[in-house]
């Protein structure tokens, strides 16, 4: 990939950063964030995107999509500028919480087609703590969510019964004591809020882990694939509840499975504890 092609897309994917940290303060704050300015910096950001798809293009001679670095860099700025297009066409600033974030994600993979200079081993280490500690705090907030939505889906069936559930004694004075639905609500949006942005934070500081200390062989790699799907479908899960208003058994079943397939995720990287041990 050309040097200033590469140039720019790091500086987009920086400014891209700013919608990140937009959706991540109305995720975690329940207020407006900081729209506009995020708004501004997307701009540029998809400014500076085509100017570094276009140098690609003259490098190369032709369109770059031969690799799956060039494809995601060429559909994270599709996808940017059509959610500019929408915005400015119907003034859907709720989608930014979905499209923020993908296009940040997708213009990240495709800057690290070529190396960067090799960094000291104990920050390479301290990268992957990092990754390590923000996914399990993500785990734990998703779980949180999964074991709400759980209650939520029991409570709501006791209320729809409108007569206790056919359980053992300890159990159904357990489930007695269950909070309300709209605490129970409330819960799983916060939780999952926490989770989705720690997850978020794991994924970044994972890939750039894996950038750093395996170049570009870690995109092949089937569980790194297993981890961006689980994110995706994490990501689809608090778009929905955000803008859809997915709430109560819906949102409680799609949290149920979002954790079976952080599960299987996890698994798939246990490997990594025999890294921090060295």
């Amino acid at each position: 990939m050309h040097e200033m092609a590469v140039f720019w897309l790091r500086m987009a994917t920086a400014l891209y950063g700013v919608g990140l940290l937009h959706v991540m303060a109305v995720l975690l704050r329940r207020r407006e964030g900081f729209l506009k300015p995020a708004l501004f910096a997307f701009l540029v950001a998809a400014v500076l995107h085509f100017v570094a798809i276009v140098e690609m293009t003259v490098a190369l001679g032709h369109l770059p999509v031969d690799t799956f670095f060039e494809s995601a860099t060429v559909c994270a700025f599709l996808i940017a500028v059509l959610f500019l297009f929408v915005y400015w066409r119907y003034d859907a600033a709720s989608l930014s919480v979905c499209i923020f974030p993908l296009v940040f994600v997708l213009t990240q993979v495709g800057a690290m087609e070529t190396p960067i200079g090799s960094w000291p081993s104990t920050n390479v280490r301290a990268l992957l703590l990092v990754h390590v500690m923000m996914v399990l705090l993500g785990y734990a907030s998703l779980l949180l969510t999964a074991v709400a939505s759980c209650f939520y889906l029991i409570q709501e069936r006791q209320l729809k019964r409108k007569k206790p559930l056919d359980l053992p004694e300890f159990i159904a004075q357990l489930f007695k004591r269950l909070p309300p639905l709209a605490t129970l609500d409330n819960l799983i949006t916060n939780a999952m809020s926490f989770g989705f942005v720690f997850i978020t934070l794991g994924v970044i500081a994972g890939s750039t882990w894996a950038f750093i200390d395996a170049g570009t062989a870690w995109i092949r790699d089937p569980r790194i694939a297993l981890a961006f799907i689980t994110w995706g479908f994490y990501l689809t899960m608090v778009f929905l509840r955000q803008t859809a208003g997915w709430r109560g058994r819906k949102a409680a079943l799609m949290a149920v499975a979002v954790l079976c397939c952080s599960g299987l995720t996890w698994a798939a990287h246990v490997g990594l504890r025999n890294l921090i041990a060295k």
